[in-house]
């Protein structure tokens, strides 16, 4: 599982004119099964992606596709971790440690 933090280079109408775009990126990703969920941050400053791949190279071509990193406007960072503990009704995204 990887926690995706993009922080936004451009001004919020720069960003604005991406949008679009951005969420249909997200929507095909969601559609695919990788994303569990997604959002901007508060203040809106960028947004926060929780993925569900199994490599980093995965999330690196995720992210090279989606609007505001191939344009630019946006730079992410990934994180990998193990989601052990879930709410229940996140059960399914429950991950065993690696031994």
């Amino acid at each position: 599982m990887f926690l995706v933090l993009l922080e936004y280079q451009k001004s919020s109408e720069v960003m604005d004119q991406y949008v679009v775009a951005h969420r249909a990126h997200l929507a095909t990703q969601f559609a695919a099964g990788k994303l569990v969920m997604s959002g901007p941050q508060v203040p809106r400053n960028g947004g926060v992606i929780i993925a569900r791949l199994g490599a980093r190279e995965e999330v690196d071509a995720m992210m090279q596709a989606d609007p505001f990193i191939s344009s630019g406007v946006a730079t992410y960072r990934a994180i990998e971790f193990v989601a052990r503990a879930t709410h229940p009704e996140l059960a399914a995204f429950a991950e065993e440690l690696p031994v």
